[in-house]
């Protein structure tokens, strides 16, 4: 049994959006957050003050944003594609984190850690050299 050639491309587009908007997503996430700043307390006004410089920042809503589109086209994927690829496969954005984080964010990454960035892909290359359905795949 062989999936058809549009679901197949369907996937692969979804899981590119995937791999594109959760990183960028993570990194509006992680600006507007070191732009709020850390949470002075646990005291209910320090909570106050905290949750609303998150809430009414807009680099946090244009992350929470491309998270919810994340969410949205993984959601889909899962739909029609196995578990089993779709995670890994998307995995790839890792590499894309890396860069983010260090391009934009300003974060130093070590050897070790692109080591496992480099480990990661070569997985993602494994699977995504597989078929995205299994052949034994039925609908619930």
């Amino acid at each position: 049994m062989t999936a058809p050639q549009g679901l197949h491309f369907k996937t692969s587009v979804l899981i590119l959006i995937m791999i594109s908007v959760a990183p960028l997503g993570d990194t509006f996430l992680g600006k507007g957050m070191k732009e709020v700043g850390g949470m002075p307390g646990w005291a209910p006004s320090d909570l106050f003050f905290f949750f609303f410089h998150a809430f009414t920042s807009g680099t946090v809503w244009i992350g929470i944003g491309l998270l919810l589109a994340y969410f949205i086209a993984y959601l889909l994927v899962l739909s029609w594609a196995d578990y089993s690829y779709v995670q890994p496969a998307s995995s790839a954005s890792y590499v894309l984190i890396a860069l983010l984080a260090h391009f934009i964010l300003h974060e130093g990454i070590s050897p070790t850690r692109w080591a496992g960035v480099l480990v990661i892909c070569l997985g993602v290359f494994v699977v995504g050299h597989t078929h995205p359905q299994t052949p034994e795949h039925h609908s619930w």
